[in-house]
């Protein structure tokens, strides 16, 4: 979602005079803050989901369906509740919030979940009732899918349907993608859109390897004529889907988990441990094989995303010679991370790291230390393109609003999140972001408890997964390709070393030594489930981890459901979401094995999404024998956690 401050935006023409001072008050806002608050100790685990989804209108007499851009007035009415409950002191279940897309709403907890491992039997009831609550406000023809739409950008893809208006210099000139698409109820979304086509230059240029079928043409060049002319469609590659608006990267959904650390030190450490895990979970989590109604060759938004968003300019893509810009940078701001950040990782950083050197000494002289300085420093390469007019001159010892406006814009897999100086409740944080949103709450749930049992293992055993940091960029590269799942290997750690380094509160040495160069190609299915006389794997890590826990029996059975099911999709016995749609689409009647997914085919993917999504339908072949537990009556145990999270929210407040 990012930063959401009202106010009057700038331009990126009005935006550059600005550019250096929010960069310059943007870090004395950051070390202001790091000093006031890197003592502060003992937070609990406190960890929420975020879910965004997507709304979609049926044409059952045409057998189409288009994204429905009501989500400005769903949320008017979702708000409308919170601010109620808010007025009269009450909790409230769930919070809601705008995304990208006109058609797109992102749902959490009402209050994040806690420390106690019974938390993780309410988390699907809560996805369940989320949902659900979406869903009474829908007209009859309309639905709550938690996937990325597979025909965005497709001639009259909306509702109401606008066509794109390439004339239209005020927003992005997109040949595919009308404004009306994007939610217009917040100025970040269209502004962000605007200044990144300004700072660029250009419009985006997106392209997406095309799945090649016994009928698609080689080379297959699409005639994009009718779009456009020439100028319009200069980026487009043969053998590829080409688009060219943020929306078709931003316009996607995605599923996120953010959790509170004890303090700094563990919160950077586990940013550092989880790094290396993040290619894993975006293969394990594939979901995305459509883009603009086209077969694609891969399974995965994530570079979609990244070329949606790349603001870079000709020079600093490499393609002209360096005079206006200060670097060739080789990555989009939204891509994997390019450094650790705790001190004792920095040894697995092999990757060429620009920086500011001015910014970087600034971080030095205000007593920030140099891992920390240098990953604040490579971050602020980026400038800002959301700047409101009324709020550039700010109390610096009390805001971080321009240090959020560069780092809220760094969309990398991890994310260290440092507390608002405004909410004394929240602690240092850590946000894991590659995974794909799943199709139903059950999987949503099994992925979510996952990572958060993974952090839990890591801190319990102290174990060590890193593994030098260009290998981490590599496996991002291989985890999108086409059923990666079962085709891929992955560089990861052979066996098990415990990190002596692990900060103070898990350990009493602080030795960093050297760094392994202990690495091998696994399989997923190796890396989760273990291999023979080697690595053990994450879910058998993750099961002893639970022997040691003291874990009641309703919540053990709830978490078994969850690891058995991930286990599984790992070995390919249970396909990814992504698998599932390819062999739908290639074994629909109406498909012609040329790569075009057209509206007969989508429209029965959508009615057969819908169905398993709501429980109607249960598929096998996508969530094997595991079913959702939420019909069942409330046990104790989940009570017990609800009591946990009451309790310590008012504690907090008093």
């Amino acid at each position: 979602m990012g930063l959401l401050t009202k106010g009057s935006p700038l331009t990126w023409a009005e935006t550059i005079p600005h550019i250096d001072y929010i960069k310059k008050h943007g870090i004395k806002q950051f070390i202001n803050l790091y000093h006031r608050l890197k003592s502060r100790h003992g937070d609990q685990l406190k960890w929420g989901d975020e879910i965004e989804y997507t709304i979609i209108k049926f044409d059952h007499d045409n057998k189409k369906v288009r994204v429905s851009c009501r989500a400005e007035e769903l949320l008017n009415r979702l708000q409308a509740e919170e601010q109620m409950n808010a007025m009269l002191g009450t909790a409230n279940k769930f919070l809601w919030r705008p995304e990208f897309g006109a058609y797109m709403i992102e749902g959490t907890p009402g209050m994040p979940y806690g420390g106690l491992i019974a938390c993780f039997n309410i988390v699907e009831a809560n996805m369940k009732l989320r949902r659900e609550v979406v869903k009474k406000l829908l007209k009859k023809d309309e639905t709550c899918l938690s996937i990325s739409f597979p025909s965005l950008g497709v001639s009259g893809f909306t509702f109401p349907e606008v066509a794109a208006d390439r004339t239209n210099d005020d927003a992005a000139n997109s040949i595919f993608w009308p404004e009306q698409a994007v939610f217009l109820g917040h100025p970040r979304f269209k502004n962000l859109t605007k200044n990144i086509k300004g700072r660029r230059g250009s419009k985006v240029a997106i392209n997406v390897p095309i799945f090649k079928d016994t009928n698609t043409p080689s080379p297959y060049v699409e005639d994009l004529s009718a779009f456009g002319g020439p100028d319009d469609t200069r980026d487009a590659k043969p053998d590829h889907i080409y688009m060219d608006h943020m929306g078709f990267g931003m316009g996607c959904c995605c599923l996120q988990v953010t959790f509170q650390a004890v303090n700094v030190d563990e919160a950077r450490w586990l940013y550092d441990q989880l790094t290396p895990i993040t290619p894993i979970l975006l293969a394990l989590s594939a979901a995305t094989p459509i883009f603009r109604g086209k077969l694609s060759n891969v399974d995965s938004r994530w570079d979609i995303i990244s070329a949606s968003v790349d603001d870079r300019t000709p020079e600093e893509r490499g393609l002209e010679p360096l005079k206006n810009s200060k670097w060739v940078i080789d990555k989009s701001r939204y891509d994997s991370t390019d450094c650790y950040i705790y001190p004792c990782s920095v040894g697995y950083n092999d990757i060429p790291l620009q920086y500011d050197e001015t910014i970087y000494q600034q971080l030095i002289d205000g007593n920030i230390d140099e891992p920390l300085a240098k990953h604040i420093a490579h971050m602020f390469i980026r400038d800002p393109h959301q700047v409101f007019r009324e709020r550039i001159e700010q109390d610096d010892e009390k805001s971080s609003e321009h240090f959020e406006t560069i780092q809220s814009s760094n969309w990398m897999n991890m994310r260290f999140k440092p507390p608002p100086p405004d909410a004394p409740e929240i602690g240092w944080r850590v946000e894991f972001r590659p995974t794909e949103v799943q199709l139903t709450d059950f999987e949503n749930a099994a992925y979510c408890c996952f990572v958060v049992l993974l952090t839990r293992m890591i801190i319990s055993f102290r174990l060590t997964y890193l593994m030098p940091i260009s290998m981490v960029t590599e496996n991002m590269k291989r985890a999108q390709q086409k059923d990666a799942v079962l085709n891929q290997k992955f560089l990861f750690r052979k066996g098990l070393a415990e990190c002596k380094s692990a900060p103070e509160n898990l350990k009493g040495s602080e030795k960093c030594g050297p760094p392994s160069q202990d690495m091998e190609e696994m399989s997923i299915d190796e890396i989760m489930n273990g291999k023979k006389n080697g690595f053990p794997g994450l879910i058998s890590l993750i099961r002893q981890f639970l022997d040691s826990a003291d874990v009641d029996v309703d919540t053990r059975c709830t978490i078994s459901q969850y690891l058995n099911f991930i286990s599984k999709r790992a070995t390919g016995e249970i396909s990814t979401l992504a698998h599932w749609t390819r062999e739908f689409v290639q074994s629909h009647p109406a498909y012609k094995h040329d790569s075009d997914v057209n509206d007969t085919i989508v429209y029965d993917l959508m009615k057969k999404m819908d169905a398993i999504s709501s429980g109607e339908d249960h598929c096998d072949k996508l969530l094997g024998c595991y079913r959702s537990k939420t019909d069942h009556a409330i046990s104790s145990a989940v009570r017990k956690a609800e009591e946990h999270m009451i309790v310590s929210s008012q504690k907090r407040a008093h």
